[in-house]
């Protein structure tokens, strides 16, 4: 998958331009920038849902557009920001939908569509949650049960638009190393995320956007620089490895403490030798787990 000079625009308002990416096949990719930087543009215009005004996404090097609906949904699937359930709908008739795709004039519901739902669900571990209605779900939960969605469409390609908003820290966790089980078992996953020492962890490739353009793409390890995060999010910050996984981790240089009105501010600690000026320690070449296994937190998730 990849665009090609592909600019994207709201009627007349252009909020990506010349956009060249690739997106490896078979990698956790992570989408990164400050707000309104055109991230979610992109995920969108990569899944079908918002044409190019100019250049083409590429799907196996033919042109998304000029592809059939069904097709690209049996090769492509998206897990939206604030994905809306009509209202009692169950968490088994959601991931039903993702057969879709497979369905059509001469070919029904079949065994195959009902193994297939019955996968997906098992996989991401709500197959105890199959007759409970989705809005009443917990945040993590309904991830969880978009996630089997995709799954069972059979996809190749897992594009997700900020999986881990308004999920607390152990779930946000949860949810990504799911994705990261899922890149695992060779399939491809875009995310859009917001936290850069998660994407970090996370994620072998990385897109680093910037005022609607990509601004650098690559290794995390390689790309994440003080001067980059200077650059395309206004914050000192110094990288260091992070001590668990031992990638690159963003620490703010000016968010310290706080010194009361009136009072004379502290002298700030000084940064260890290797953050404040030399390079940080080569980190190791194996990462850490991001979590718990994909299922653990399912039972605990409320």
């Amino acid at each position: 998958m990849a665009a090609r000079g592909t600019t994207i625009a709201y009627e007349r308002h252009v909020v990506s331009r010349d956009l060249d990416v690739d997106i490896p096949a078979g990698v956790f990719t992570a989408i990164v920038g400050p707000n309104a930087c055109g991230k979610s543009t992109l995920l969108r215009a990569l899944a079908r849902l918002h044409r190019p005004t100019r250049g083409a996404v590429l799907l196996d090097g033919a042109d998304i557009a000029r592809l059939g609906t069904k097709e690209v949904a049996r090769r492509v699937g998206l897990l939206p920001q604030s994905a809306v359930v009509p209202g009692g709908m169950l968490v088994r008739d959601l991931v039903a939908r993702g057969r879709f795709p497979h369905q059509g004039l001469f070919r029904q519901w079949s065994q195959e569509d009902r193994a297939a739902v019955e996968e997906a669900m098992e996989m991401v571990g709500v197959t105890d949650l199959a007759t409970r209605p989705v809005d009443e779900l917990s945040g993590g939960q309904r991830q969880r049960v978009w996630i089997a969605l995709a799954l069972a469409q059979g996809t190749e390609t897992i594009l997700l638009d900020e999986p881990t908003t308004f999920l607390d820290l152990a779930h946000q966790v949860d949810i990504l190393q799911l994705c990261r089980h899922l890149n695992a078992d060779g399939r491809t996953v875009v995310a859009v995320l917001h936290d850069l020492n998660q994407a970090a962890r996370c994620a072998e490739h990385m897109i680093v956007m910037h005022d609607g353009r990509v601004r650098v793409t690559g290794s995390p390890r390689r790309i994440l620089t003080e001067d980059l995060i200077e650059e395309v999010f206004g914050l000192a910050a110094v990288i260091a490895p992070d001590p668990v996984a031992g990638t690159p981790m963003v620490v703010p240089r000016h968010l310290g403490a706080v010194t009361p009105a009136g009072t004379a501010p502290a002298t700030a600690p000084a940064l260890p030798a290797d953050s404040a000026g030399g390079p940080a320690p080569q980190p190791s070449a194996e990462p850490a787990s991001a979590g718990t296994s994909p299922t653990a937190r399912s039972q605990q998730d409320g």
